[in-house]
């Protein structure tokens, strides 16, 4: 096991304890009690979370990581990706974050597509007709914001890998390998969530093989199989499925953990998983400290099991 756990590194995030990326309540939360929280349940990293609610100032952040033992690892930045009149702003963004995350030494950058009220409304039930979908004029300016924001990354020493996100343009399998396509040009690596992957409509163990030359980062959810089959009855956009559970306590859920991590140990993958727990501030009958604790043990189980 000894050799697993020092392959497979766990780290949390602040969404975990509700804190989404529009301000609101979740945010008053003092940012010190979640970093404790995650230190003491065993984590040894973090990410930014949504930009402002850790201190901007690294002189500021640092010791406190320092003190608690945690490393920053990266930041969620979703930007509207296929919108020409956005790309000048989500360069800035990345260079705006990316200035805080060299400070603090971070290795990575998470870019996303920003969430749309379109792709939120079918969240989980994207048509395989293609339609809803991005058009070959809104792929080739994903390739360029991408290619643009691989060089921002550079010049801070940042990895930049993707994030395929639920309620975004590239949500599906079929559109994940859209944009690796249309981004062949670049470097950029995957960052697979089990939990949107399933959410979208994939196979976290496939996917996981499929990209496993391009697989760098890894953000552990699991799937409240009967909560999703109930949300898509219902047709609930993102937000209201998320307030309704959809994402589980890691273990609890649907995904085959034991399955995925042995595809990751096959193809050698070695670096870190950052567990989480999309949830809606004040709806959960777990406190997310006693929940993020309990899904790190059964992840510690999980890897026991493959040793």
């Amino acid at each position: 096991m000894a050799d697993l756990r020092s392959r497979f590194r766990f780290a949390s995030a602040p969404v975990s304890w509700g804190v989404q990326d529009d301000y609101g309540p979740a945010w008053e939360q003092p940012y010190q009690a979640i970093l404790d929280d995650m230190a003491a349940a065993g984590y040894t990293g973090t990410e930014l979370g949504p930009y402002g609610y850790l201190p901007k100032d690294p002189d500021v952040l640092r010791p406190v990581l320092q003190k608690k033992n945690l490393t920053m690892l990266s930041s969620f930045v979703p930007v509207p990706l296929a919108d020409p009149s956005c790309a000048s702003s989500a360069i800035d963004q990345i260079r705006k974050v990316g200035t805080l995350l060299a400070a603090l030494k971070a290795p990575y950058i998470v870019l996303a597509d920003a969430q749309s009220p379109e792709r939120r409304k079918i969240a989980g039930r994207v048509p395989e007709d293609g339609s809803h979908s991005l058009s070959s004029a809104q792929w080739r300016e994903v390739a360029r914001v991408v290619a643009e924001a691989e060089r921002v990354a550079a010049d801070f020493g940042l990895d930049l890998v993707f994030h395929p996100h639920v309620a975004t343009y590239v949500e599906t399998p079929r559109e994940t390998e859209e944009l690796f396509d249309a981004v062949s040009a670049t470097k950029m690596g995957l960052c697979l969530d089990t939990g949107h992957c399933y959410y979208g409509g994939g196979d976290p163990v496939r996917e996981a093989e499929k990209y496993k030359h391009l697989l760098r980062y890894v953000h552990i959810k699991d799937i409240n199989q009967a909560v999703l089959a109930e949300s898509n009855r219902q047709e609930l956009d993102f937000d209201n499925a998320v307030g309704a559970g959809v994402f589980s306590q890691i273990g609890a859920g649907c995904i085959d953990f034991s399955a995925f991590f042995r595809t990751l140990v096959k193809n050698g993958y070695s670096g870190w998983m950052v567990v989480e727990q999309d949830v809606k501030f004040g709806a959960t009958t777990v406190p997310p400290a006693e929940s993020m604790a309990a899904s790190l043990r059964y992840l510690n189980g999980v890897v026991s099991q493959l040793s």
